[in-house]
């Protein structure tokens, strides 16, 4: 159970560590608007990661058998990572505009963080491939493989708090032009994965 929580554990920084748009948007959002808004997209993604993890451990198959699934929830993604990227790029402001109400801002973040999460479907494929990996080859029993997953997303979720707060105390560091560069540079990252995405869904 130890070598399963100490793997897992691992799992979960490096997969957190990922220079992908979730990095990105949490960097650029506590230097924004403060490292509570990295919190909540970081709770975003780990509710999604939950999820993922939940059909990667117990199957597929409870999944709504809908043709062309996959290629939906790509198009999905890469409109939604357009949009974002875009809007970076043009205005070298996060997103549009941001809730005022304690409810809605909350919303917004963590919505933000679940979409960019769920919307990849890189992710997906990632934690059933772990989950195949552990079972087929460290041979793990269903107990280890919950304490694996358990210790991967709270790792997860942990490293991306830890990133938002490192990101918000450097926040003197982000001069305007710095922060209207690093804008642009994820608004550019955000485009150049969701082009990544619709080349591996559309055009393969």
């Amino acid at each position: 159970m130890l070598e399963s929580l100490f793997y897992g554990t691992l799992t979960g920084i490096a997969l957190s560590l990922t220079f992908g748009t979730v990095f990105f948007s949490l960097v650029q959002n506590s230097v924004d608007n403060g490292y509570r808004t990295g919190v909540k997209i970081a709770f975003g993604v780990f509710i999604s990661d939950v999820i993922f993890v939940f059909f990667a451990i117990f199957g597929t198959s409870v999944l709504p058998n809908i043709d062309g699934f996959q290629k939906w929830m790509a198009g999905a993604g890469v409109l939604f990572l357009l949009i974002l990227g875009l809007s970076n790029l043009i205005k070298g402001q996060p997103k549009i505009a941001y809730p005022t109400t304690r409810f809605g801002n909350l919303l917004y973040y963590f919505t933000t963080g679940f979409l960019l999460n769920a919307l990849n479907p890189v992710n997906f494929i990632s934690w059933v491939t772990i989950a195949s990996y552990i079972r087929s080859t460290l041979h793990y029993n269903f107990n280890q493989v919950l304490m694996f997953f358990g210790a991967s997303v709270i790792a997860v979720f942990i490293v991306e708090c830890a990133i938002a707060v490192f990101a918000h105390k450097l926040k003197r560091v982000f001069t305007p032009r710095v922060v209207t560069i690093f804008n642009k540079v994820t608004g550019i990252v955000f485009i150049l994965i969701a082009c990544q995405i619709a080349y591996a869904n559309f055009w393969t």
